[in-house]
């Protein structure tokens, strides 16, 4: 397998802009699945996903924060809210753990939740789930068009691997490898595939995790682009180190022109 050229895509933000999925998924979950264990939640308080939300969208890592902040975002007692959010996210992570101990919570559950909210969601409507994930168009034909040039595709999403694979199926995308957060995480995903493939390239919207790639040894041959296109924070394409390249939606045929 060492001969063949595998592309590596991060899933949300870079193949599809799902902020609207993830907030009406979180949004349900907190009323289907939460609201008896948390008091004080206004369910109808934004019909639209809020700006806030939106905003925060760079700094999460897993999908259970999705729940989490949806949580404190709907509260009606001392909601996250634009006077709150740059206290919130200057300790992020803190922040969120915090959260968890106090309202005796683990991120398992939550992403038990979510993914629960899902479920229900596309056994009773799955045309409409899938219609909330808007695809970058370009990103789909690029992905199309290396596939038929002899190029591996492989996916690696936070979403759980079924319904990453439901939504690129829709997409008429069908890659060869497609990793779930069942598979653990990014860095040890892609250490195992470089034993086996010549990976020409990782695109993904975090910044931290392409950071992580460079850092590993088995992996800091890697080419990696961070997307432009994606969930970014406003220093995120500020003094990039060697090894990561900014890269334009128009500009994704860069990958292969090496």
């Amino acid at each position: 397998m060492h001969h063949q050229k595998l592309i590596l895509f991060d899933f949300d933000g870079v193949i599809v802009n799902g902020i609207e999925e993830y907030w009406f998924s979180s949004k349900f979950a907190c009323e289907k699945y939460l609201l008896n264990n948390s008091k004080n939640l206004n369910i109808d308080k934004y019909i639209e996903v809020p700006k806030i939300f939106v905003e925060i969208r760079p700094w999460v890592k897993y999908g259970w924060e999705m729940v989490l902040i949806t949580h404190e975002i709907l509260k009606t007692y001392k909601p996250l809210n634009n006077l709150t959010k740059n206290s919130f996210l200057e300790n992020y992570e803190e922040n969120c753990s915090k959260l968890l101990l106090e309202y005796s919570w683990n991120s398992s559950e939550l992403q038990k939740c979510l993914d629960d909210a899902r479920v229900f969601q596309i056994r009773n409507d799955l045309k409409k789930w899938i219609s909330l994930h808007r695809p970058f168009n370009e990103v789909v034909s690029f992905i199309k068009s290396v596939k038929e040039k002899g190029y591996k595709v492989g996916i690696i999403s936070t979403k759980g691997k079924t319904f990453t694979s439901k939504i690129l199926s829709n997409l008429d995308i069908f890659p060869e490898l497609i990793f779930g957060y069942e598979s653990g995480s990014k860095i040890d995903i892609i250490s195992n595939l470089a034993q086996n493939y010549v990976i020409t390239g990782f695109v993904e919207d975090r910044r931290k995790t392409l950071s992580n790639v460079l850092e590993n040894n088995q992996t800091k041959f890697i080419n990696c682009y961070l997307a432009e296109w994606g969930y970014l924070k406003s220093k995120d394409k500020i003094d990039l180190p060697q090894g990561i390249k900014l890269l334009k939606i128009k500009n994704l045929e860069d990958i292969v022109a090496n």
